[in-house]
């Protein structure tokens, strides 16, 4: 393989027309120069210039080898520009988020990129497992989870706290256990995770989340409070989640009928607050357009 810094000696040598101004723009000796070029001579087995005293020619071997070389120098030059350059609102930032915090977060996220057409944001939501191996396999730039990680390769920081709540249909005011028991629980992915936190720090007669009627699942996070708000059930979810469904509630339904009227949230006198991690692959140092994600995120959690 020809070394792409005699490659560089011999096309500066051609465009300067000197040994020794090619040797002080490379910052070079003019020996050094003539080096380079006897060992490109050498390895291609070719003459590359015809000396005559203190001014050269071109052979035909040599007009081929600038031609071609020339392209080559400059596409280095660029490649090296473009690695060093490290854009703060250019690439693709690649992220996973458990669904809660997704939804809070996709449009302050959607918005900055708005307002960054080159920052491009490849969003994605799944559960912790999955956003644990996700970042060990380099798959994405950064996960946001709800359980800390024992993987040697994640790094993970606690960033931020979200509260669970107790969700029932709109006109129950302060349901004690055996209300719940008589409505029945809409489950979710974390439904008994969730139900064996908040509600067995509020409830005595609490065990598991098996003790009330199954009136429907959703693994959909947006979905999981449709039931509720028709009557069917109760459930447990963070903030992030009830938040969200309250504003679509808001911006879709007629003045007539009361958001309140539908799903009612209550803080329990024993609050419980999921902790949300975020986590990063330990062995990779993050680029400035994924610090810049990261930074917008923290302002809304």
């Amino acid at each position: 393989m020809i070394n792409p810094v005699y490659l560089r000696s011999f096309c500066t040598l051609v465009e300067v027309e000197h040994f020794t101004r090619t040797a002080e723009r490379l910052h070079m000796t003019q020996s050094g120069v003539s080096q380079h070029i006897h060992k490109l001579e050498e390895q291609l087995g070719r003459p590359l210039l015809i000396r005559q005293g203190k001014r050269f020619t071109l052979t035909d071997a040599g007009e081929l080898l600038y031609k071609e070389a020339r392209e080559i120098i400059l596409s280095l030059s660029n490649l090296e520009q473009r690695v060093k350059e490290d854009h703060a609102f250019e690439g693709v930032v690649r992220i996973m988020l458990p669904g809660s915090v997704g939804l809070k977060l996709y449009p302050h996220l959607l918005y900055l990129q708005q307002q960054h057409p080159k920052l491009v944001i490849d969003y994605r939501f799944a559960p912790n497992s999955d956003i644990e191996k996700a970042i060990s396999n380099n798959d994405i730039d950064i996960g946001f989870m709800t359980s800390p990680s024992n993987h040697a390769d994640v790094n993970i920081n606690a960033v931020a706290e979200e509260e669970l709540l107790l969700v029932t249909p709109g006109n129950f005011l302060t349901p004690d256990w055996e209300q719940l028991l008589e409505l029945g629980f809409i489950d979710h992915p974390d439904g008994a995770y969730h139900a064996g936190l908040l509600l067995g720090a509020n409830y005595p007669e609490f065990q598991h989340s098996n003790q009330f009627k199954k009136k429907g699942f959703s693994n959909q996070i947006s979905l999981i409070l449709e039931p509720v708000s028709r009557g069917f059930g109760f459930t447990v979810l963070p903030a992030f989640a009830v938040e969200n469904f309250q504003n679509t509630l808001q911006n879709s339904l007629k003045n007539t009928i009361q958001k309140s009227q539908l799903i009612k949230t209550h803080r329990l006198s024993n609050p419980i607050s999921e902790t949300l991690y975020l986590g990063t692959n330990r062995s990779k140092s993050l680029p400035n357009r994924v610090n810049t994600v990261i930074e917008e995120a923290k302002k809304w959690l």
